[in-house]
C-alpha cells in the first residue's frame, strides 16, 4: 500500500441539531460555489497527495454522494445520535498512523489551500487553527499564553480570556500519534465519548502543550447558523469557487 506523508480524518457523522429547523441535510454537503463544502475539503487534501478518512452517520448516503468518485476511506458511526466526534475518531482509529502526520478536522468547516498550507509548514508536535479577530465574538474559544499556547478553552469562557477562536482544524505530528491513541482510547473507556474529539487533547494541554496558530488573515467559515453559511456563499461566489 502506498505511503503518505500526512493523512486527514473529517469528521461527517453529526446532525448539526442547531441548524435542523433550517435545513434538512447534513451541513457539509451544503452547496459552496459549484460544489459543496466537504467535496470542496476533500478535493483540496486528496489534491495535495494527503490520503483522507471520512467519519460518516446521519444520512451517511448523502455524504457518499457527495464525494462520488474521490479517492476516500469511510468509517461509520452507528451510534451518531448518542455520541460526539470523539466517537466518531475512535471508529477510524485504525487510520492513524505513527508514520504519518494527521490532520483532524470537522466537515462543516470551509477552508482553502492557503490555510492547508499554513498547516504543513507548521512545526509544533500539536497546533490547532484560531482566529484572533473573532476571539470577542466565537463560538468556541482559547485563552493563550504570551507564546500561544492553549491556557483554557471552552464557550463560556469570561470575555477577557477569549483570545482566539477555534477554527476547527488541527494537526498532531506523527511522534505524538501513538499517544494521542491512547489518549482516545481511555476516554472512550472512560464513556466520556459524547464529547468533541478535541476535548482528547484540550484534557490534556497541561501535559502536552498546545500551539495555536493564527489564521486570521485568511478566509475560512464554520457552518453553525444559517448566517454562517450564507457568509460562506457569498465568498465563494465573489471568488468563483469550483
Amino acid at each position: 500500500m502506498e505511503e503518505f506523508k500526512m493523512r486527514a480524518v473529517i469528521m461527517a457523522a453529526g446532525m448539526g441539531r442547531r441548524m435542523n429547523n433550517s435545513i434538512e441535510m447534513p451541513k457539509s454537503i451544503l452547496p459552496v460555489g459549484e460544489t459543496t463544502i466537504i467535496r470542496h475539503t476533500v478535493k483540496m487534501l486528496t489534491d495535495n497527495g494527503i490520503s483522507t478518512a471520512v467519519v460518516v452517520g446521519y444520512r451517511k448516503n448523502d455524504i457518499y454522494s457527495a464525494l462520488q468518485g474521490l479517492p476516500v476511506t469511510y468509517y461509520f458511526n452507528p451510534f451518531f445520535k448518542v455520541t460526539n466526534s470523539m466517537a466518531s475518531l475512535w471508529f477510524a482509529k485504525e487510520f492513524l498512523s505513527s508514520k504519518d502526520d494527521i490532520i483532524l478536522c470537522n466537515a462543516d468547516v470551509f477552508w482553502q489551500e492557503d490555510i492547508l498550507n499554513e498547516v504543513l509548514k507548521d512545526d509544533h508536535r500539536i497546533v490547532m487553527l484560531g482566529d484572533k479577530t473573532r476571539g470577542s465574538v466565537g463560538d468556541y474559544c482559547f485563552e493563550l499564553t504570551e507564546d500561544s499556547f492553549i491556557n483554557s478553552f471552552g464557550k463560556n469562557l469570561e470575555d477577557g480570556k477569549k483570545h482566539t477562536e477555534y477554527v476547527g482544524i488541527g494537526r498532531i505530528k506523527k511522534d505524538f500519534v501513538l499517544t494521542f491513541c491512547n489518549l482516545l482510547n481511555d476516554a472512550v473507556e472512560r464513556e466520556v465519548y459524547d464529547l468533541w474529539w478535541e476535548n482528547v487533547i484540550y484534557d490534556n494541554c497541561i501535559r502536552y502543550p498546545i500551539f495555536v496558530k493564527d489564521i486570521s488573515e485568511h478566509f475560512w467559515g464554520e457552518v453553525d447558523v444559517m448566517s454562517d453559511y450564507m457568509r460562506i456563499q457569498e465568498y465563494a461566489e465573489n471568488h468563483h469557487i469550483i
